[in-house]
């Protein structure tokens, strides 16, 4: 034991450990017994493709994030109420965030579009031709009115504490199908939005099922993925690198017992040098015909949803497109010239991306998701300093009634689930947590929400916690 403490490898016990050199060893054999050698039945891989609990169409996740909370009145769910109230106090209790006035309604106008006959706002008539393709759920509700613990909420199924993701539990569960390339990538354009990486947390499952972040607004590959290329080694040179580096690790990692941290750390040196050739062939949009080109049209945002369609297609699990860096769609102020512009930037793009995977065979396998963290208020925001530009003519935010929409993977086309009141506040009908959204994606990916665990601090985690329904009227 006195030898073991001034051994210069190693300075603090693990459990393991401590059971094996502790009380003659009989804790380890104790442990044995119970659950078997583990480090030694554990995969040698764990991102090697795994069956879920049942069989399911999708097999990939595109979620297309509107960060800053984009006004679902003004978007997706149409109120004429509105209209008749403009200018006046609307008859409904509001509890907002910041001081609201007299209704605001929509400066956009809402049509009908396909054989659904669902109404988008002229600002998405792109997206509008894919309605009957489309499922949307217009009584979602969160917590809180706050973007940091509803963006958390919305990506990892706790709003305060730190959780894994939405993208690592799916990829916990199902592996990935492509070993060259990232399981999980998040790509937001300019920078990281609110509360950073850990919207794409691992949390407590090991960091190798951590998502990777590309910044979206660099075309050079080198600059979308740091260190991609080795300027100063030709490839065999790397691969003896490599496998230098693989048995030292091993021996580093036989001295240590089963360290999770450590073995996604060698996990992530070898993804890194098969990256080299995939990742730089996938991030290329050049190489698509002009026509699919033409089709997604112009722009940072154009470029990354095609960039989603091309990583799906190469086996990668999970994928979030981000609108760009820290909260585009939070406009409390000048909402009819800021949400015209931003869903200029995307609605070409995300209809192309619906049509695309549909021609390519892929959107039955592949979930497309498309929220925010929460809606906007039917009614003005009021000047408060700190806030707004005191323009008023804006929106607060508001969780208590908002608007996601899902496609492909198993949902029904052409739906429309749930309600908000007449005027838009709250959800009223049908209402949808982001619990049972999140319980709802992982049904439609295979999942029993409830049985899809990890062992953590003495008890067993899930994604949706102690919450969650799955909302069988979207499943097709």
């Amino acid at each position: 034991m006195d030898n073991w403490i001034t051994s210069p490898n190693q300075d603090v016990l693990n459990r393991r450990q401590m059971l094996s050199l502790t009380g003659m060893g009989l804790g380890s054999l104790a442990l044995g017994s119970i659950f078997g050698n583990t480090a030694q039945a554990a995969p040698a891989n764990p991102l090697l493709p795994k069956a879920p609990h049942f069989p399911a169409k999708a097999k990939h996740v595109i979620h297309i994030f509107l960060n800053g909370g984009p006004s679902h009145v003004d978007t997706f769910d149409p109120k004429p109420k509105l209209q008749e109230w403009a200018g006046k106090e609307i008859p409904v209790k509001l509890k907002t965030e910041r001081p609201t006035g007299v209704a605001l309604p929509s400066p956009y106008k809402f049509q009908q579009y396909g054989q659904s006959g669902i109404e988008v706002s002229e600002i998405f008539s792109n997206l509008g031709e894919c309605v009957d393709d489309m499922c949307f759920i217009r009584s979602m509700h969160a917590n809180v009115p706050n973007h940091e613990p509803s963006l958390l909420l919305m990506n990892c199924g706790e709003a305060r504490l730190p959780r894994p993701s939405l993208g690592s539990w799916l990829v916990y569960g199902l592996g990935t199908e492509n070993q060259n390339l990232p399981s999980f990538i998040s790509m937001c354009p300019g920078g990281y939005p609110i509360q950073e990486s850990q919207n794409w947390q691992s949390g407590f499952l090991p960091g190798v099922f951590q998502g990777t972040y590309v910044d979206t607004k660099n075309t050079d590959l080198e600059k979308l993925i740091a260190n991609v290329r080795n300027q100063r080694m030709d490839h065999n040179a790397q691969v003896r690198q490599l496998e230098l580096l693989r048995q030292l690790n091993a021996q580093h990692q036989a001295e240590r017992g089963s360290d999770p941290q450590l073995e996604s750390r060698i996990q992530s040196f070898e993804l890194a040098f098969r990256m080299q050739t995939e990742a730089a062939e996938a991030f290329d949009v050049s190489r698509e015909p002009k026509h699919i080109l033409d089709m997604y049209g112009e722009g940072t945002q154009a470029r990354q949803i095609l960039v989603a369609r091309r990583l799906v297609e190469r086996g990668v699990r999970f994928v979030q497109v981000w609108h760009g860096q820290g909260q585009p769609w939070d406009n409390h102020d000048d909402i009819e010239v800021n949400h015209r512009r931003l869903a200029k930037q995307c609605d070409q793009a995300i209809a192309a991306l619906l049509k695309d995977l549909k021609q390519c065979g892929l959107l039955e396998e592949t979930l497309v998701l498309c929220s925010g963290e929460f809606g906007r208020t039917p009614t003005v925001e009021m000047p408060k300093e700190g806030s707004n530009a005191g323009k008023i003519n804006g929106r607060d935010h508001n969780h208590y009634g908002f608007t996601a929409w899902m496609a492909g993977g198993g949902v029904k086309g052409g739906h429309v689930h749930g309600a908000t009141d007449e005027f838009g506040f709250a959800a009223v009908e049908d209402k949808v947590h982001v619990h049972d959204l999140h319980a709802t994606i992982m049904k439609l990916m295979g999942f029993d929400h409830e049985k899809l665990t990890y062992r953590y601090a003495g008890r067993d985690f899930r994604l949706t916690d102690i919450h969650g329904h799955v909302v069988e009227d979207i499943i097709a």
